[in-house]
């Protein structure tokens, strides 16, 4: 089988970039591998559904700019393809007065990165969110959420109609290189590619050594733990409720999800995950476990974070903890509403050095372009990323 393009990974970022090639370059023959018996089956759906503004991002960051960006492209994909979702707003409260100064710099990001915002006083917060305590706050309008299963399904329809094909149960094994691309091999027949891009996501830089590359960070999973408010807890949250985030670390600490269904989510925490599918303690992964202690950039992530880490642990293991650090946001939200929800598993690359890898990252070899870190807000961006991407792939420069 000859393909022009192949994309390993059909998560949103792979459907999402197919999609971008075969618009730019009809005709031509283009192939997504997934190598799940179904697409878009870890961190594309296995989030809180936010659709994200680009507030927290470092101005002039791909993170900033694409979130903004793809923002814009998903709700106008969703409206014109039927996929369900809710522009419901997000309020990020600060809890204290120490949290007051980083609200005012996160409202001066917000401006920089051209998103809306509007500060809130705490009766201003209470009219919006009654049961919620906070000494300030700011609002953001532009926020929502979104079925991303469903914009993956509606996705693969129109790679389909547009002449590509997603194969599932593909998982790539080997990549040989030819003088005018790749051949790959794997659960599924040989592939001659003229070009392949790389977006496997939690996998990513293991995908990039089959193709002779080493990724100067290596994926490290991150777990992230979910509980859901009982039914009749509901009204503690009537829209996306977020604490001010902690600038040291790239996650944004528990928060409130009203759902686009009427449920409501509260987490996720974020525990070393032991393997990179690792979504409960249970699922262990020697391999995956070995290579990341065998690289340095992981043991110095453990030296520097050590502390904060236990504590994670402590609200993973311990359900009275967890509902403490939601009861900063909402004070009345006792053990007995909560019932435990589901998980999902954030790829993110660490640096040799330890640190953690803020922004998006590519990196670019002989007919061969990999997505090294695509971290959320990747799921809002997913169509900015794919543009991205494809103005790579097709050699035009922004």
């Amino acid at each position: 089988m000859k393909s022009d393009y192949v994309i390993v990974g059909g998560g949103l970022i792979g459907l999402s970039t197919a999609y971008q090639i075969l618009q730019s370059k009809p005709g031509v023959s283009l192939c997504v591998l997934e190598k799940e018996s179904t697409v878009a089956s870890h961190q594309s759906t296995r989030n809180s559904g936010v659709l994200h503004t680009g507030i927290y991002y470092k101005p002039g960051s791909y993170k900033a700019r694409l979130c903004v960006e793809g923002r814009r492209s998903v709700i106008e994909f969703a409206q014109e393809h039927g996929v369900t979702h809710s522009m419901c707003g997000k309020l990020i409260v600060a809890t204290s007065e120490e949290e007051l100064a980083q609200l005012k710099n996160l409202h001066t990001r917000a401006q920089n990165n051209g998103v809306e915002v509007s500060r809130l006083s705490p009766s201003e917060i209470k009219e919006r969110e009654p049961y919620v305590s906070g000494v300030g706050g700011l609002w953001v309008p532009h926020a929502g959420v979104i079925d991303f299963a469903g914009l993956a399904q509606a996705l693969v329809r129109e790679i389909t109609r547009l002449g590509g094909t997603v194969i599932t149960n593909a998982r790539l094994r080997a990549a040989t290189r030819t003088g005018a691309g790749w051949i790959l091999s794997g659960s599924f027949d040989l592939i001659y590619a003229g070009y392949v891009v790389n977006c496997a996501g939690l996998h990513s830089d293991s995908v990039a050594r089959k193709f002779g590359d080493r990724t100067e960070g290596r994926i490290v999973p991150f777990r992230g733990e979910y509980y859901v408010l009982r039914e009749s807890a509901r009204k503690l949250c009537n829209t996306l409720i977020y604490p001010v985030p902690d600038p040291r670390v790239p996650f944004l600490g528990v928060h409130f999800t009203r759902r686009f269904d009427g449920s409501v989510e509260c987490g996720p925490n974020a525990v070393l995950a032991l393997a990179r599918e690792g979504y409960s303690w249970r699922d262990i992964n020697t391999r995956d476990m070995l290579r990341m202690i065998r690289f340095g950039g992981f043991r110095r992530l453990i030296g520097k974070h050590w502390s904060m880490g236990l504590g994670e642990i402590h609200r993973s293991l311990s359900k009275k903890a967890f509902v403490r650090a939601l009861q900063k946001l909402v004070p009345e939200v006792t053990s007995a509403d909560l019932i435990p929800g589901g998980s999902g598993v954030r790829a993110q690359v660490v640096r040799p050095d330890g640190s953690l890898e803020e922004d998006f990252s590519f990196t670019e070899s002989p007919f061969v372009t990999h997505v090294v870190n695509a971290p959320s807000p990747a799921a809002t961006s997913c169509l900015a990323i794919a543009s991205e991407i494809t103005n790579r792939v097709l050699g035009i420069r922004s």
